[in-house]
């Protein structure tokens, strides 16, 4: 499918990429879409119903808004739904918007003031995201939830130290709200489309994710930077389930595979063997030293090891011949701006 021309006269198209969504929670989100001080001539909004149980169009009413569709992508899985969402898109800025994120009023309008005045940034997003909690969660999964918050604009042109636990004084963005220069996010779409191994990010149950920083990484391959800024507001809401220790758990297992699979694609770095001594050193300590959730999501972490090694291994006898030497590269390390730019020499695929 061909990518629709840009449209001079949009500063954005938001696309809120769903499926299956809680309505009162999407309901919250269109409401902080149409209270925008952005005037609604100036973006349209792009829902892409991902293989939804019931079609989405027969249920919402988005006639509000003079440039809205529905579009409807069969196949299942963020990353298609945000390709998709990429293909229809007609400004030079997308704003991908989850369906439990409600946006300050101004959101819209500092993220194309950002656009305007850092022309150096491929890649931004939300500096604050807070969280609307159906049920307070417990203190020791805190720093498993998606919530940060900074002071200061925070950039970088470089992406990929801390994949894993990343820590909120970082700069690259997370998935709510994250604003895509319509360049970056094309080519983003056709690296899936060339791609050996697919960063499906969240399929149906599954908590696999990775693509939004897989967006940055393209961003700073392209020599462009990424950035978070305290001025993008969000509150993301977040229901009981998503803060239960099962669920933390899945989600711990879902980005370790992921990040496992970012590291080999960009930096072409094989994880250790399950059955290595080290591992089994560090199983043996869990079992020794933690108890309940920790122990858990320890085991988590080592069946994610397993399920990305498995992929890995069998990507490699396929593809060896294909991918020797060709790992698009990030740097080992990635210095983070706080009101300066970074001054190392962007990285570019090889």
């Amino acid at each position: 499918m061909p990518f629709r021309s840009a449209n001079p006269m949009l500063d954005a198209s938001v696309i809120i990429c769903t499926h299956n969504p809680r309505t009162d929670y999407l309901a919250r989100v269109l409401d902080s879409l149409r209270n925008q001080t952005l005037s609604l001539d100036k973006w349209e909004l792009l829902i892409v119903d991902n293989a939804s149980r019931v079609a989405l169009a027969s249920r919402w009413d988005i006639s509000w808004h003079p440039a809205a569709r529905h579009i409807f992508e069969s196949k299942l899985g963020l990353s298609w739904a945000r390709r998709r969402g990429i293909q229809e898109a007609s400004a030079d800025l997308i704003i991908f918007v989850d369906d439990d994120n409600v946006l300050n009023e101004t959101y819209l309008a500092e993220a194309i003031k950002i656009k305007q005045e850092r022309p150096s940034l491929g890649v931004w997003g939300a500096g604050c995201i807070r969280g609307d909690f159906e049920v307070e969660p417990q203190e020791k999964l805190q720093s498993w939830l998606p919530v940060r918050e900074v002071t200061a604009p925070r950039w970088s042109n470089l992406a990929g130290l801390h994949l894993l636990g990343e820590s909120p004084e970082e700069a690259i963005p997370w998935g709510a709200g994250l604003c895509v220069r319509r360049e970056v996010a094309i080519a983003y779409s056709q690296f899936c489309d060339q791609s050996w191994i697919d960063i499906t990010d969240r399929q149906g149950a599954s908590l696999v994710g990775g693509g939004d920083t897989e967006i940055s990484f393209i961003c700073c391959s392209r020599g462009l930077g990424v950035g978070i800024f305290p001025e993008l507001k969000i509150t993301h809401l977040i229901p009981q389930h998503r803060v239960s220790e099962d669920y933390i758990v899945r989600f711990a297992e879902g980005t370790c595979l992921s990040n496992s699979l970012l590291r080999y694609k960009w930096q072409h770095i094989i994880p250790q063997s399950p059955f290595s001594v080290k591992t089994l050193l560090s199983i043996f300590k869990t079992i020794v030293l933690f108890r309940g959730v920790d122990r858990d999501i320890r085991f988590a972490l080592v069946r994610g090891l397993v399920k990305a090694k498995r992929i890995i291994d069998m990507d490699l006898r396929k593809n060896n011949h294909k991918i020797c030497g060709s790992a698009a590269r990030v740097p080992a390390k990635a210095p983070v701006g706080a009101g300066r730019e970074t001054s190392s020499p962007p990285v570019h695929p090889s």
